[in-house]
């Protein structure tokens, strides 16, 4: 996952019930060696929803392709951490963006990248 570490962002794709790929450039923070991403729109997010329904998911980093699988956090401490590392990482540059990113709808979305793997099936 050293890849995710130093990115500002990544590609998060899915793949919709039709076997379509989309594709949404999100924010990632790492705390403790582990990934977190979050849906700015809280649980109206349509990837977010496929993600919850066990669709197929891989990310995008610098040109690779990699499978992954998103955990929801239901952790309250761990998604305030989270939520620091967010007003660190992007604070300073974005502090309207980050506020929605740390309220409750948007932070009770916080998923764990694990599983993290090279993948072919993603679209090229």
């Amino acid at each position: 996952m050293n890849t995710v570490m130093d990115r500002a962002e990544i590609v998060l794709w899915v793949r919709h019930a039709n076997g379509r790929w989309s594709a949404r450039t999100v924010w990632v923070v790492v705390l403790d060696g582990e990934a977190y991403v979050r849906s700015a729109f809280g649980r109206r997010s349509a990837w977010y929803r496929r993600v919850l329904r066990h669709a197929d998911t891989g990310v995008e980093v610098a040109g690779v392709r990699l499978s992954v699988t998103l955990r929801p956090v239901d952790d309250p401490e761990l998604v305030q951490r989270v939520s620091g590392a967010y007003r660190a990482k992007y604070g300073l540059n974005w502090p309207g963006p980050v506020e929605s990113m740390n309220r409750h709808e948007a932070a009770a979305t916080t998923m764990r990248l694990t599983n993290v793997g090279q993948v072919s099936q993603l679209p090229a």
